[in-house]
């Protein structure tokens, strides 16, 4: 039964999308304090709505909501940055060397492409003669 678990844990899909959820979790973070300190104040002045701290205050002094933020999403991108870094070295790192002694790549370099000249496609593999998507010959003229 437990080790049914472990296989389902170490399987890379689940690896993957729980990876992806922590980054759009801490995303979410960021994008939150984006507009909530640096996207509503420029709103509230145009509509005609101050704190102290690091920004710039667009209308009236003591207006709150029109106080342009900056320090509070200048701690929103170390948070994230702080964040994923945390994850990287704690989640991503140990993972990989898990699955490498298990022969096995993940969170590698992407495999290399080739660009269609014609409808400019660059997902193409590079050993393709022709173009999947607008059949263009993709051999090299001599």
């Amino acid at each position: 039964m437990f080790k049914g678990f472990k296989n389902f844990l170490m399987r890379g899909d689940v690896i993957v999308i729980a990876v992806g959820l922590i980054v759009a979790t801490a995303f979410s973070t960021l994008i939150k304090a984006f507009t909530d300190n640096l996207i509503n104040p420029l709103i509230a002045r145009a509509q005609g709505n101050s704190s102290s701290g690091l920004g710039v205050q667009l209308g009236e002094n003591g207006n709150t909501k029109t106080f342009w933020d900056l320090g509070t999403f200048i701690s929103a991108v170390i948070y994230f940055i702080i964040f994923m870094a945390v994850v990287y070295f704690l989640i991503v790192v140990p993972y990989k060397h898990v699955m490498a002694r298990q022969g096995k790549t993940v969170f590698g370099d992407p495999s290399p492409t080739a660009t269609c000249p014609a409808c400019l496609s660059d997902d193409l593999n590079p050993a393709a003669t022709k173009c999947k998507y607008c059949a263009t010959d993709l051999t090299p003229s001599a």
